[in-house]
């Protein structure tokens, strides 16, 4: 908290795409600066604790460049390790990656949260319900909550009073995906299936804001009065190749009781205002 007084909004960090793991190559270029994954994670780690100290970070998933089951293991167990070092309440989205070849069991392990025991949940805190979805990628096919889920989804918020953040990992929204350098033309990949039933409940049931990552560039769509924000990832290569320029991106939410700001940092910066409704 800032000296002088109590805080009135609530401060969330966003960090996504962090892809701990071997190098990755995209149409023959360099893409991923997954090399410089630790040592950006632990540079976002530091300005948390001595610049923005906000009162939750939520790591929106692909902690890893999957590989392996015990190269993925060690990776995810790494990127936690470095993650924990915030100080302040942590919380994680699963990400496509991360599913490969870990288990929800060993997902749910490393997060080190007894009160979380599967990959989606809810929770309350600072006046807002926060849902977290799990979107499951089917390589090359679709992206999908499921029946199942896209159920309790609707139970969740409409059980909460309160007003609500969804937070996921794949998107929610129509994107124009011309430019994206890793998605233009493949929306069934990017954009999951169940999204217009989606996003009628998130407009039924007073959701201020959904955040994602995934898309490897920073994005906003409005649509009908909610904002959904794609978060850059931490170690996208915003040249076209070899040698690189990370994007060393994250997100800083100010959740306030009549608006909300959102601040992409990092290499390219832009910033977002959304009054209340």
């Amino acid at each position: 908290m800032p000296s002088g007084g109590a805080r009135t909004e609530l401060v969330v960090a966003f960090v996504s795409d962090l892809h701990f793991g071997p190098q990755a190559s995209f149409g023959g270029k360099l893409r991923k600066l997954t090399g410089e994954a630790p040592a950006l994670t632990r540079a976002f780690v530091e300005r948390m604790n001595e610049v923005t100290r906000p009162d939750l970070v939520v790591n929106l998933g692909d902690d890893i460049e999957d590989e392996g089951p015990e190269a993925d293991r060690a990776r995810y167990g790494e990127c936690m390790a470095a993650l924990r070092g915030v100080k302040a309440e942590l919380f994680h989205v699963a990400g496509n990656h991360d599913v490969v070849h870990l288990s929800e069991a060993e997902l749910l392990s490393a997060w080190g949260r007894p009160d979380v025991t599967r990959l989606h949940y809810s929770f309350d805190r600072g006046g807002f319900h926060f849902t977290v979805l799990h979107t499951r990628e089917r390589k090359d096919h679709d992206v999908s909550i499921g029946q199942e889920q896209l159920a309790w989804l609707a139970e969740d918020l409409a059980a909460s009073p309160l007003p609500k953040i969804v937070l996921m990992h794949h998107s929610a929204a129509d994107q124009d995906l011309r430019g994206n350098r890793w998605f233009e033309g493949s929306p069934h990949i990017c954009l999951v299936r169940e999204r217009r039933a989606m996003r009628k409940l998130f407009e039924e049931h007073g959701v201020l804001a959904v955040f994602n990552g995934h898309l490897h560039w920073n994005h906003l769509d409005v649509i009908r009065g909610i904002p959904y924000v794609t978060v850059q990832s931490l170690i996208e290569n915003l040249d076209d190749d070899a040698p690189g320029r990370p994007a060393a991106a994250h997100a800083i939410a100010r959740l306030g009781p009549k608006r909300i700001v959102v601040e992409i940092e990092g290499a390219e910066r832009a910033r977002y205002q959304f009054e209340r409704r």
